[in-house]
C-alpha cells in the first residue's frame, strides 16, 4: 500500500512528460501549430497526472488509517503485557 502511494505519483509523472512529448513532436512535424495538434498530447499528459493521483491520494489516506490501527493495537498489546508482568510480580 504504501508502495503504491509513493510511485503512482511517479508513474502520473512520467504519463505526463510522455504527453508532453508526443505535444512537442506533434508541434514539430507542422509548419504552424494549432489547438488540434497540441490538445491530444496535452490531454494524454492530463489523464496520466490524474490517473497517478486517484491511485495514490487513496492509497496513502488507506495506509495512514491502516498504520494508525496497528499502532493502537499494538499500544493495546503492550499495555496487557506490562499488566500481566505486574500480576506475575506480585505472586511470585
Amino acid at each position: 500500500l504504501a508502495m503504491i502511494a509513493s510511485s503512482s505519483p511517479y508513474i502520473g509523472l512520467f504519463g505526463t512528460v510522455w504527453g508532453i512529448m508526443h505535444s512537442f513532436i506533434g508541434l514539430a512535424s507542422v509548419k504552424q501549430a494549432t489547438i488540434a495538434i497540441v490538445a491530444p498530447g496535452i490531454a494524454e499528459a492530463l489523464i496520466a497526472t490524474a490517473f497517478g493521483l486517484f491511485a495514490a491520494i487513496p492509497a496513502t489516506i488507506f495506509y495512514n488509517r491502516l498504520v494508525s490501527q496497528v499502532e493502537a493495537i499494538n499500544n493495546k498489546y503492550t499495555a496487557f503485557i506490562e499488566e500481566l508482568f505486574v500480576i506475575f510480580q506480585r505472586q511470585q
